[in-house]
């Protein structure tokens, strides 16, 4: 299985990095989020699965909770999910898919945000992040079922989200 979560990574972890930088002016003294990404990419790229993985996450979830805007709360959950997604459990559950693909899901939604809540940015930053699924990132999440709507109403399962 941590060969297949580094592959998922890969993935989702590319399209956080690139939000990244769009919120730090937000909370530009606030380095738990890219610290999570930072270890996050690190395992994607072949890294092993440590303790920092948890512990980034953990932070990212605190920052989060002190963010100033709904962007970089956002930003944050997304670092969250990258570096928790090392985590994932073999559950075939509902509630899985988040670890598997909640990394592009909040990515999305910061540069939503960023973009003055323009919900063509979240689906071409989606749409972006389905082109990128690999066979393998497919393979993985077959065996779920469709993950529930979220606090916006978007479903990842729908092709217009909604």
């Amino acid at each position: 299985m941590p060969k297949t979560v580094q592959g998922l990574g890969r993935r989702w972890v590319s399209p956080q990095r690139r939000i990244d930088h769009r919120t730090q002016a937000d909370q530009p003294d606030d380095s738990r989020p890219r610290g999570a990404v930072g270890v996050a990419w690190e395992f994607a790229r072949g890294g092993e699965r440590r303790k920092s993985l948890r512990d980034t996450a953990s932070a990212a979830l605190k920052a989060a909770k002190s963010a100033d805007t709904a962007a970089a709360r956002e930003a944050a959950w997304a670092a969250m999910s990258a570096a928790g997604a090392a985590y994932l459990h073999p559950l075939a559950k509902a509630t899985q898919v988040k670890h598997i693909l909640g990394a592009a899901a909040y990515a999305a939604r910061a540069a939503e945000l960023v973009a003055g809540d323009d919900r063509s940015v979240a689906a071409e930053h989606l749409e972006r992040a389905v082109h990128h699924a690999t066979p393998g990132v497919v393979d993985v999440l077959k065996p779920f079922p469709a993950a529930p709507s979220g606090r916006s109403g978007w479903r990842v399962d729908s092709p217009a989200g909604r």
